[in-house]
């Protein structure tokens, strides 16, 4: 389970840091879509993808939106933009992340978590990027931790087998190899990546392996790590490894990636992959937890 004494404590430090001598430090609540995208690419206020704009998601919520479509490394500037935007200087976010949203915010600071970024002043032109402030940098982003529902960081046999359009650049992305190569998962720069993996799935369940939500099994929900998706499941299923909860390894031994900790498995098998345009799917209890504790 999570460690939710560890979560409220990390909130107390911060506060009392602030009010110690960041008085004006502003704490934001980023949301990074996945596969189909939907809102306005660098329009921080527009919640197409997610559900209505107007339902509580964390502090100062922005919607970091991209098209669902093209590679990673192509659209990965939005994600880093709005890094610079909102995480710099004296402000803080908080990261919450759908599907392939997880393969955009892990390149980010697996890739940029180390370079000089220019502060900046939170305040976005049309285009998403904002203005320095005083023309200093620093190290990487402002980051207290990122949950992610459904995470497609280890890839997809949908990917793999076809089961989407082939044409979709995303989509070569999303193959497991692919997905599993395509940067060092264990370098979060110490940023802890809370996982949750809903089990609803049945629609491609004869290609998905272990539990999955429809679109992405255990292996990559959970944060395994290897080079290649394997089966794991919920401990009443006997025939197959579990998926356990927090950073340990799961059955068999197979380590999570480094800073990677399971906090929600879908035991019951209620959860899908999907929003449904209205925060629905295991994106719903990544909303909660965020009211939770983004603050």
């Amino acid at each position: 389970m999570r460690h939710l004494l560890s979560r409220r404590l990390l909130l107390g430090v911060v506060g009392a840091a602030a009010l110690a001598g960041a008085a004006f430090a502003t704490n934001y609540s980023l949301w990074i879509n996945g596969r189909t995208g939907g809102g306005v690419e660098g329009n921080y206020a527009d919640f197409t993808y997610w559900g209505p704009g107007s339902t509580a998601a964390g502090v100062n919520k922005k919607s970091v939106n991209w098209d669902g479509y093209s590679h990673v490394s192509d659209k990965n500037y939005l994600i880093r933009n709005a890094l610079d935007c909102y995480c710099t200087g004296t402000n803080w976010c908080y990261v919450a992340a759908h599907s392939a949203g997880n393969l955009m915010i892990g390149y980010a600071l697996s890739m940029y978590g180390g370079t000089a970024r220019y502060k900046k002043n939170a305040l976005p032109a049309s285009d998403g990027t904002c203005a320095n402030t005083d023309g200093t940098t620093q190290t990487g982003w402002n980051i207290k931790w990122v949950d992610v529902a459904a995470g497609a960081a280890g890839g997809s046999e949908l990917a793999n087998a076809g089961d989407w359009a082939l044409s979709e650049p995303l989509v070569s992305d999303l193959k497991t190899g692919t997905a599993r190569a395509m940067y060092d998962h264990n370098n979060t720069r110490a940023k802890m990546f809370y996982l949750w993996a809903g089990a609803k799935g049945t629609l491609y369940s004869f290609v998905l392996p272990g539990q999955d939500d429809e679109a992405v099994a255990y292996h990559s929900a959970g944060g395994i790590s290897g080079s290649g998706g394997a089966s794991y499941c919920n401990p009443s299923d006997w025939f197959c490894n579990d998926l356990t909860l927090g950073t340990a390894a799961a059955e068999g031994g197979q380590p999570k990636w480094s800073n990677h900790s399971v906090v929600f498995r879908d035991d019951a098998e209620a959860y899908n992959h999907y929003t449904n345009g209205n925060w629905q799917g295991t994106v719903g209890l990544v909303r909660q937890d965020m009211v939770n504790y983004a603050k």
